[in-house]
């Protein structure tokens, strides 16, 4: 058996200083760093040795992403099992997803199995578009800038197939990671240097330049010719009241049997990653908590404040924890530390801007009932001034305090 470290090493020369593929050294040490730790370590006294770096922070919030992204691969797949059952095993088309499905399961809602084969079928060539796509950016801007790649795509490629619909062409998958990563972040420096977050950006993008295929109520089951509104679309024409009458609880909507982009359905899977998170200080609580108390003060006034006309204006902070984006966003995009306020009294600022944003464009908007993208990117933009704002108020304090 080939051992893989071995091969490695011995075809590290080539690609080193005075090697013949010195000038692809980038793509080798990507690929090394990839699969193990590096060599190069601190030895001398003035530098903090620590058991945290870059890559195991990475690791760490894509581990806990493992809880909605499983959940994420049973959901499509029972989704579009239980309809085929409803329709009694007619398909009105068949394609690559199909004959590839039918090769290890069947359609049988109740098999979890099935479920989880039916979801691999349309999740993994997403990942490996995203994925593939990701890379080939990221290693071409790290060989013209001389630099090695960092690990921060790992999180960014995980989201971005979280946040899409399961349905979504590969094609597109791969322009959306491709904008998302160049003019999300590379064009300014790449990571660390972003002022916006780069899944979200690169969904943004899809969304308006293909609204057809990331929105409306075709996109959210994968069985062809079927259309189903999400819960939250459903909410937009008529409120908690049209949510029931499809059957659906508050609990299913907690859980994730609900019909939503791949990893975005399940709260409580998405809750028990961002635990860890917060537990180990790599998600912020002032922002968490400041996207709760902006979405639930508001929301509440709404409610308070009620319309003959408007069906949003009912629905309650509960239902918009659970619905649409609004979790996933909240644990795993507001909290990025590099596109986030910094400041511990920003984040809380930041947080309740995101929260109102997003009560404020589901509910005032009728043409856009989600709101949690639009949300944390316009969050994104006023980030340093909230930044200024909080560092310039506590200078004058201390000038005060000083006099």
């Amino acid at each position: 058996m080939l051992n893989l470290r071995k091969i490695l090493d011995k075809v590290e020369p080539h690609f080193e200083k005075g090697g013949k593929y010195e000038k692809y050294f980038v793509f080798y040490e990507m690929f090394d760093t990839m699969l193990y730790s590096p060599n190069s370590v601190t030895h001398s006294a003035s530098h903090i040795r620590d058991g945290i770096d870059l890559k195991r922070i990475m690791m760490t919030v894509w581990m806990c992403l493992l809880p909605a992204l499983l959940f994420g691969l049973w959901n499509v797949g029972y989704q579009a099992n239980s309809e085929i059952e409803a329709l009694g095993g007619v398909r009105a088309n068949t394609d690559w997803h199909d004959a590839l499905i039918g090769l290890f399961a069947g359609n049988n809602p109740s098999s979890w199995w099935d479920n989880i084969v039916y979801g691999a079928a349309y999740y993994v060539p997403i990942f490996i578009v995203t994925y593939v796509g990701g890379f080939i950016w990221e290693g071409l801007f790290a060989w013209k800038r001389g630099h090695e790649v960092n690990e921060g795509f790992f999180v960014t490629g995980i989201l971005f197939t979280l946040i899409v619909p399961p349905t979504i062409p590969l094609w597109q998958v791969f322009l959306g990671i491709s904008f998302g990563v160049v003019l999300g972040k590379e064009v300014f420096g790449g990571t660390g240097k972003n002022f916006l977050n780069p899944a979200l950006t690169g969904r943004a993008f899809l969304f308006f330049a293909y609204p057809a295929q990331m929105s409306g109520d075709a996109v959210w089951t994968a069985v062809d010719g079927f259309t189903g509104a999400t819960p939250l679309g459903l909410a937009a024409v008529g409120g908690v009241d049209a949510i029931s009458e499809a059957g659906v609880t508050w609990m299913d909507a907690f859980i994730g049997t609900i019909p939503g982009s791949i990893g975005e359905t399940s709260t409580l899977a998405i809750l028990i990653g961002g635990v860890v998170l917060v537990l180990t200080g790599l998600a912020s609580w002032r922002i968490i908590a400041g996207v709760m108390l902006g979405m639930v003060g508001l929301s509440t006034l709404f409610n308070v404040i009620g319309s003959d006309t408007n069906p949003m204006f009912s629905l309650t902070w509960d239902w918009h924890l659970v619905l649409g984006g609004y979790a996933l966003g909240m644990i795993f995009m507001a909290t990025d530390p590099v596109s986030a306020a910094m400041t511990d009294t920003g984040k809380w600022f930041f947080g309740a801007l995101i929260g109102v944003m997003l009560v404020l464009i589901r509910v005032v908007n009728p043409a856009f009932p989600e709101g949690m993208m639009l949300a944390i990117l316009f969050a994104n933009l006023f980030a340093p001034l909230i930044d200024h704002f909080v560092v310039q108020a506590n200078v004058k304090r201390r000038k005060l305090r000083n006099v």
